[in-house]
């Protein structure tokens, strides 16, 4: 019966504070991570209503290129024979 009270001891002043220390050292990152998280996702709501003007712009820009792509190998081209 000593040995189990022992054991007991043991269990209670050694193991239980080893896995208290290492539940602490798991739960701050834990914290940490979610208040990044939620602040990314605070950050990323405010893109929303932007994306209709930025889409009008891209639109314009993908119409410019396929205008100035044949220029710019024209100008690469002359830039190689210098």
């Amino acid at each position: 019966m000593t040995w189990w009270w022992l054991a007991d001891a043991v269990l209670i002043l050694v193991v239980l504070p080893v896995v208290v220390a290492i539940l602490v050292q798991v739960v701050i990152p834990i914290v940490q991570i979610k208040r990044y998280a939620d602040h990314i996702i605070d950050s990323g709501a405010q893109f929303g209503p932007h994306l209709d003007e930025i889409t009008a712009e891209l639109l314009k820009t993908r119409d410019l290129v396929k205008v100035a792509g044949p220029q710019i190998v024209r100008f690469s081209r002359a830039v190689d024979n210098l």
